[in-house]
């Protein structure tokens, strides 16, 4: 698929748009003032592929924290900031790789020129994130639509950074509705250089966000839109950060670990496959690879269907059959199968390299 061209912006040792990879984000939701839960966070954060990571900066007593991140974080930390242009300031000189303010709740524009200035003097970007509660105060009362206000608002506050000579920008403009979302994203690449920041926020808890995540951003991203991105979920951060990947693999934009191809299950399966699919699985994701792996419930979706996995195990009655390419290779157990599928898989690799 076709990519929109954007400007680059450097997140630290990150770049986000030009022809970089889409570049996957998460954000802490752990108190910032407390640094080890952050770090430690953060950390597994990174384990699990997250590139940038995002921390909340809401008050001063957040800024020591902040500043231990930024030291110690294994990825490049950005300041998310509201209200207090003091504190994107000061989170720029304690070391962020980047600031995240809406114009639109910070209180001034001379407010916003004092966060532009201080970021334009350390090299460090901005990303001016739009959404319903952030508009600019011209497009608020105007009887458009969400994504028509999004945009404007949007592209009003990156010609006033223009203006004051600063343009590493990297622009939002989310909303909770993906219709909505998908609108404002849609115009607003076609109308500005820099690179875009996807996501649906607020997107929900565990099931309904994903969905409404994979939906949104699977269409933008489709149609060549989008650099960096997060999945908004009321969950566990790491979780964004699995189903961010699971969708740009999806699109064969990015890959990171195996790809699972498996069954649903039915009346013929004769082992209990969906704990044996969720443990390969969370082996899988321990271990970058760009095998494709099928764990199949029964011969009728076995080597026949998923001839084209690098390996697999199509399961019978208590036991499960190793493929590879389709080639049957052994018959194990039922409750030697993830084991020995996983050592396959190793040797399989270990032939590759």
């Amino acid at each position: 698929m076709d990519r929109r061209e954007s400007r680059p912006v450097a997140v630290g040792p990150v770049i986000v748009g030009g022809n970089s990879p889409v570049a996957v984000q998460s954000m802490t939701n752990t108190d910032t003032a407390d640094h080890v839960s952050t770090l430690a966070q953060i950390g597994r954060l990174a384990e699990a592929g997250c590139e940038i990571v995002r921390v909340a900066v809401p008050s001063a007593s957040a800024l020591k924290g902040f500043a231990r991140a930024c030291e110690d974080s294994p990825l490049p930390v950005v300041a998310d900031v509201h209200f207090d242009h003091r504190l994107a300031i000061e989170a720029i000189r304690l070391g962020a790789a980047k600031i995240r303010i809406n114009p639109g709740n910070i209180g001034s524009m001379s407010h916003v020129d004092e966060i532009i200035d201080a970021a334009g003097a350390a090299g460090v970007p901005i990303r001016i994130g739009v959404n319903a509660g952030s508009l600019a105060e011209e497009y608020q009362d105007k009887d458009w639509s969400l994504p028509d206000k999004l945009v404007a608002s949007a592209v009003s506050f990156a010609e006033h950074f223009q203006s004051r000579g600063f343009e590493d920008i990297v622009l939002s403009a989310k909303a909770s509705s993906v219709v909505s979302t998908v609108d404002a994203y849609r115009a607003l690449a076609h109308k500005v250089p820099y690179p875009l920041h996807i996501g649906v926020t607020e997107a929900g808890t565990s099931t309904a966000g994903t969905v409404k995540s994979a939906v949104g951003l699977g269409i933008l991203l489709a149609e060549g839109i989008g650099d960096t991105l997060r999945v908004s979920l009321t969950a566990d951060p790491v979780d964004e950060v699995l189903v961010a990947w699971e969708i740009l693999a999806a699109l064969d934009i990015r890959r990171r670990t195996a790809e699972l191809v498996s069954c649903p299950t039915c009346g013929r399966c004769g082992v209990d496959l969906i704990p044996i699919a969720e443990e390969i699985e969370r082996r899988l994701r321990s271990q970058p690879s760009t095998l494709k792996v099928a764990v199949m419930g029964c011969v009728v979706n076995g080597p026949g269907e998923a001839r084209d996995a690098d390996i697999g195990v199509a399961a019978g009655r208590g036991m499960g059959l190793i493929f590879a390419h389709g080639e049957p290779l052994r018959k194990v157990p039922e409750d030697r199968i993830v084991d020995e599928l996983m050592l396959e898989i190793s040797r399989l690799e270990s032939g590759r390299t």
